[in-house]
């Protein structure tokens, strides 16, 4: 099975942290993977549904990025939107998408939730969940 990362750079360090657990619980779970950079995290949805429509096959999809308060209305529109785009996505496109756009006040906190907190490797475990279920589904009669 072949899964994207869409990984958001606008944190590079943050997101490199994000795509270090991502990568290896894909390894760990025996997925293959591809990697595809966009400038924030309000692009993901985006590049998820044009790789969607693209011919390529992808069994699923990993979000990658975080979002750093700056200003209370910039910080709402981004986390509030990517999330919501991520969710239509996966309902109305029957995508397996795991969400791994952290949110934080700061940078270090982003960068602790991203190393300690592993959240691009439960990104990951949550696609590989999603697409084990959907091959499940699949199968019965």
């Amino acid at each position: 099975m072949n899964v994207l990362l869409v990984e958001a750079r606008y944190h590079p360090h943050i997101t490199e942290a994000l795509a270090d657990g991502a990568t290896a619980a894909l390894e760990k779970g025996g997925a293959t993977f591809e990697r595809v950079a966009v400038p924030g995290a309000l692009e993901i949805p985006a590049a998820i549904a044009l790789a969607a429509r693209s011919g390529r096959s992808f069994a699923g999809f990993v979000a990658l990025g975080s979002v750093v308060r700056e200003s209370a209305a910039h910080f709402d529109i981004i986390t509030q939107q990517s999330a919501a785009g991520l969710v239509r996505l996966a309902t109305d496109q029957a995508l397996c998408i795991g969400n791994g756009i952290v949110a934080a006040d700061n940078e270090e906190e982003a960068l602790r939730l991203a190393q300690d907190g592993d959240a691009g490797g439960d990104a990951a475990r949550a696609c590989l969940a999603l697409i084990t279920l959907r091959d499940r589904l699949r199968t019965l009669t």
